[in-house]
Formats: structure tokens, sequence, C-alpha cells
């Protein structure tokens, strides 16, 4: 499992900051069975949840050369793995244990149309018997490790 993430030094360029070892780790775990528009998907979902709940994950607003503003973005590289509906209910159950900040994406959402349905399918639902397509972590880097024990880098 990767640990740390580093960008290759550039010709010409200096590195600023992408060498950085973070303490943290935002994680998100995907169900391997899932089609591609389906991975994008629920990524997205999965940590648009992690950073309105989490501020501190959130950096500074960006600008370009003439002054264009741009919102902000995660501080901090987003990893994403995949497992099988095994490792991704065992992930779930261990982050619940650990009390880490997660958000989860069911199979039921791909059936419905708007937030509120969204929230309901997850709500008719208990903790045990949810079809969990996706996982978002957020937590202390040993922590999210342990959460993630068995899942692979995604590809």
């Amino acid at each position: 499992m990767q640990t740390t993430y580093k960008t290759p030094p550039r010709p010409g360029r200096q590195s600023r900051g992408m060498s950085t070892r973070f303490d943290t780790k935002i994680a998100v775990l995907l169900r391997e069975d899932l089609e591609s528009w389906q991975r994008l998907n629920v990524t997205a979902f999965l940590v648009s949840g992690l950073g309105t709940g989490l501020p501190e994950v959130i950096g500074e607003p960006y600008e370009d050369a003439d002054q264009v503003p741009y919102l902000p973005m995660f501080r901090q590289p987003v990893l994403v793995f995949e497992g099988t509906k095994e490792t991704l209910k065992a992930a779930h159950t261990r982050a619940l244990s650990r009390a880490l900040p997660r958000a989860v994406f069911t199979g039921d959402l791909f059936a419905t149309g708007h937030d509120e349905a969204n929230r309901a399918a997850v709500r008719a639902v208990g903790t045990s018997d949810l079809d969990l397509v996706g996982l978002a972590v957020y937590g202390p880097k040993n922590a999210v490790d342990k959460v993630l024990k068995g899942a692979r880098m995604h590809p």
C-alpha cells in the first residue's frame, strides 16, 4: 500500500509541497465490480462529503496569473482503492469502530435522482445490510491504513 505521495521532479520546475508527508489520509474505497462511470461518480460524491463535513481538509482558494479566482480543493492527495464487497463491508465496520469521519455510497443511490431521495435510500437500510459500493474515510494515516486492510490501490 502506498504510504506517501510524491510527485517526481520535472526538469526546470521546482516542487512546491507535493512531497509533503501528511499525518492524515483521505482515502476512497470502491467495490471492484463497478463500471468506469460508476467509479468516477461514486468517488466524486464521496469526497464531496468529506470536503463539506471536514473544513480542515480544504486548502486555500486558487487564483491564476490574471487574478481569476478558483475554488479551494483538498490540501492533500486523495488515494483511491478497490476491493471486494466483503473488503468494503469489513472496512466500513473498522471505520465505524474507530469513529473515523466517513461517507458512504450504496448501490441504491444509482436509482435515485436527488439528494433527498439519496438520504432516504440510506436511511431505509440498517447499517449491517447496506449495499456498499463506496466508502470515503479521513483520519490519522495509521488508522485509515488499518481500515483499508485487504484493499488494493485502484489501477
